[in-house]
């Protein structure tokens, strides 16, 4: 750790000189937006006659270097905008700050902020916030919703915000807000228990993701990563919505001398209309609230201050009644009826507070400190029996659906947990940016406490036609047991430093970046060092061309949740997750209909040195912390996104993959992990009417290959087979009530910036998704998988204003 440390104090030391240097230049900084004020990230800009360029952030943000005392030619470019042009003679030493307004290359509709702002420079994807206003939303986040569209990001679930990547589990996603690091719940079951994703759509202003591959300045995670910015309000905004499913409030402002500024937020959730439409009748009230708020205060132009703020309350309540599932083939029908007694109830509180400390010494450097604290208090509290007719139905010998001809299973089982844990993480850090001409310098050094108290008391009673399942030479036994007492108090020290090259010669444009990152945790008295590095080429062809290779070595400390056998104990030789990626890309940027498009493909392999099995049902993951494999994940990503409806963006994304582990001792060599989906295919549409755009219809598809499934409790020794594929579209139809163009504004009507009211369709064909098993013995000794299945048709309502 002193060698880190000091390695980072002599690397700010050797950079002073050149701070000091580069102040004897004239320097141009500004901001680029389009007519809405709508951020540009990505525009090109260029010095003349001078070799100088760089790309504004996603910020909209830029600053360059020129020569003083020159007659200069500052051209600004991007490949959905104009081009610009302006001419300078600067001073030794001045800086000049120049903001400007690009114009859009063809005419778009006014309402509609075009999301083709990828920059062609840009390593990560990027999203475009409107399309979080329009997106139908069944599970728990807008914006998790929109990531699960893109190509190598798979979910199977539509009531969860969870989604795995490549091949990896939902614990091997790193997820960013304003640089802090955010958690997923430990204890969540099921889609329906998980409520509000952390992230606030009303509140963002980017969305960064990538799906392998990434740079050192991020984590220690295996797959995938996804970066959120809060917006910085510098003008007076709000929002309301209200549907069947909840409803929203945020606001945001500055003060006159554009010193304060504040956004805050509050929303509410229930999915009881949602849960109304699965197998299992019974009374569902759940209730999800969200409050986050941020405060920023700019001291002078190179010191500023930002807390935020989050607290969330999760509450499920459920008292199950019946079930009555009908599943297999017209040869073998079956029907399984269970009549339930008892409740379920489970709590969720979770607050964090972040505040930062920006200081912006001179033009080309800027630190921050990031201090955070997170504290989460998990309760699953349930006593549910269950009373279970299993029949074979008479449809195959011509009867109705209806028909019972015999009963093949009867008996009853009890499931009981009082479940609770505790969290706190506590993490500070300090990152520096520093750009020295063409070359990109990023640094970080931080530190984070975690304490976890887990308290685990969960069983499973089994009795078929009277027979409790299983049974020994004792007597009777559970079928299932878990109790623990669980309590960690660890820390880590972590480091970071990774530069970029950008240059140019006659063949096109390279970017090279390289970075390492140290990771040292007091658990184990183990440190690491992970590698990463890419190149960026973007050939000078009249066609818009970009070629990238990445590769790095990721390593995931473990999560409380990996350290744990399955039975709840915490295995003593906790194993650390080694994985090295190897990623080839390419983007084509083109014009058809006089529109632009993209056109982007990655070919990946994942060498998983070292891993943790574990089995998923549902969204909890169950890891065998005492057992160790080794594996891969190969596959193609496939995406095209552009304006196939004009002044409006849609996607398309295909994924074919292959990931499979061979667990060390077992003799079973290489099998399927269970996240191995061989085919994924997502869809965004937009669409309008050509007469009147006031009225659209956005829609999402999604279909995902069969999953493998184990027989449960066996591990991986258990026989195995694959659920069904995975096929969903959810349409939405939306009127614009009041935009700015709106001449008829009057009474209430002329406070609204727009409203518009939307119509949604969730599952539109009413398939039948399975999402895991229910599994239930006969007195034989025979086991029958029975699905969960998700959710059916519904419709819902949706009312949005802005202010």
């Amino acid at each position: 750790m002193v060698q880190s440390i000091y390695r980072f104090i002599l690397l700010i030391s050797i950079l002073l000189p050149f701070q000091l240097k580069a102040q004897q230049h004239a320097i141009i900084k500004g901001n680029i937006t389009d007519d809405k004020q709508n951020k540009i990230s990505g525009a090109h800009i260029q010095i003349e006659p001078i070799a100088k360029y760089t790309t504004s952030d996603t910020n909209g943000n830029y600053t360059i270097k020129v020569p003083s005392n020159t007659n200069i030619t500052l051209k600004i470019s991007h490949i959905s905008y104009q081009n610009f042009e302006a001419k300078f003679q600067l001073k030794s030493g001045e800086i000049k700050s120049y903001n400007h307004i690009l114009q859009l290359k063809q005419e778009q509709l006014k309402e509609v902020v075009v999301a083709s702002q990828e920059s062609i420079s840009n390593k990560n994807i990027s999203i475009g916030t409107k399309q979080l206003e329009l997106l139908p939303v069944t599970g728990s986040g807008a914006v998790e919703q929109i990531i699960k569209t893109l190509p190598g990001v798979s979910s199977n679930n539509e009531l969860s915000s969870q989604y795995t990547v490549r091949g990896g589990n939902f614990d091997e996603n790193l997820v960013y807000i304003n640089d802090v690091e955010i958690y997923r719940p430990n204890l969540v079951r099921s889609g329906q228990q998980e409520g509000l994703s952390v992230i606030n759509p009303d509140l963002v202003s980017s969305i960064q993701f990538s799906s392998g591959g990434f740079d050192a300045k991020y984590g220690d995670k295996l797959s995938s990563v996804l970066d959120v910015k809060y917006k910085t309000p510098t003008k007076f905004e709000a929002s309301a919505e209200a549907s069947l499913l909840g409803s929203s409030f945020h606001f945001a402002n500055s003060s006159k001398n554009s010193k304060l500024s504040y956004l805050a937020g509050i929303r509410y959730k229930t999915n009881e209309y949602l849960l109304n439409s699965l197998d299992t009748k019974g009374e569902y009230k759940p209730n999800y609230t969200d409050v986050q708020a941020m405060l920023n205060y700019r001291f002078s132009n190179s010191l500023s201050l930002h807390l935020w703020a989050s607290m969330s309350r999760n509450n499920y309540n459920f008292k199950p009644e019946t079930r009555n599932t009908s599943f297999g083939t017209i040869s073998e029908a079956l029907q399984l009826k269970i009549y339930f007694e008892g409740k379920e109830k489970d709590k969720y509180e979770t607050n964090l507070q972040a505040l930062t400390l920006k200081f912006h010494p001179n033009s080309i450097s800027l630190y921050r400190i990031i201090a955070s604290r997170y504290e989460t208090t998990e309760k699953e509290t349930f006593d549910i029996m269950g009373q279970y007719y299993l029949s074979d139905l008479f449809v195959s010998q011509g009867g109705n659906s209806s028909e019972s001809l015999e009963n093949i299973g009867v008996g009853t089982f009890i499931d009981h947990a009082r479940n609770k844990l505790s969290r706190n993480v506590s993490t500070i850090d300090l990152k520096g940016d520093h750009n020295i001409d063409d070359l990109f310098i990023q640094w970080g050094v931080g530190g984070k406490h975690e304490e976890v108290d887990d308290r685990i008391n969960e069983w499973q009673y089994q009795d078929s036609a009277g027979y409790s399942v299983p049974v020994s030479n004792s007597g009777v036994v559970l079928a299932y047991t878990r109790n623990a007492t669980n309590k960690i108090n660890s820390n880590h020290i972590t480091s970071f430093g990774q530069a970029t090259y950008v240059f140019q010669n006659s063949k096109g444009e390279f970017q090279l970046t390289g970075g390492l990152r140290y990771h040292f945790w007091d658990y184990t008295n183990e440190s690491f060092f992970s590698p990463r590095a890419s190149v960026d080429y973007i050939p000078n062809w009249e066609k818009k061309v970009k070629f990238r290779f990445s590769s790095g070595f990721y390593q995931q400390t473990p999560s409380y949740r990996e350290m744990l056998n399955y039975n709840g104990k915490i295995n003593p030789n906790v194993n650390l997750q080694k994985s090295i990626h190897y990623v080839l890309g390419q983007e084509y940027f083109f014009q058809a209909w006089n529109r632009p498009f993209k056109f982007s493909s990655e070919l990946y392999y994942k060498d998983l040195k070292s891993l943790t099995p574990y089995d998923i049902e549902n969204v909890r993951i169950r890891y065998y912390a005492d057992k160790k494999s080794k594996g891969y994940a190969t596959g193609l990503d496939l995406r095209i996104n552009g304006e196939f409806v004009p002044g409006t963006e849609s996607w398309a994304s295909l994924s074919i993959m292959k990931t499979e582990e061979d667990i060390i001792g077992d003799e079973f060599g290489y099998l399927p992990r269970p996240t191995d989906e061989r085919v994924n295919f997502a869809m965004f549409f937009q669409d309008y009417l050509p007469n009147n755009p006031s009225y659209k219809m956005h829609l999402s598809l999604f279909y995902g290959g069969k999953l493998p499934v184990w027989t449960p409790k066996k591990g991986k020794n258990g026989d195995s087979f694959r659920m069904p594929n995975y096929r969903r579209i959810d349409l939405g139809f939306s009127k614009v009530l009041v935009d700015e163009n709106t001449d008829f504004k009057n009474g209430l009507l002329k406070h609204f910036k727009s409203m518009w009211i939307s119509l949604e369709v969730f599952n539109v064909l009413d398939i039948n998704n399975t999402i895991s098993y229910l599994w239930i013995n006969d007195v034989s000794g025979n086991q029958y998988a029975i699905p969960n299945y998700l959710t059916s048709r519904k419709i819902n309502l949706k009312l949005s204003a802005k202010f």
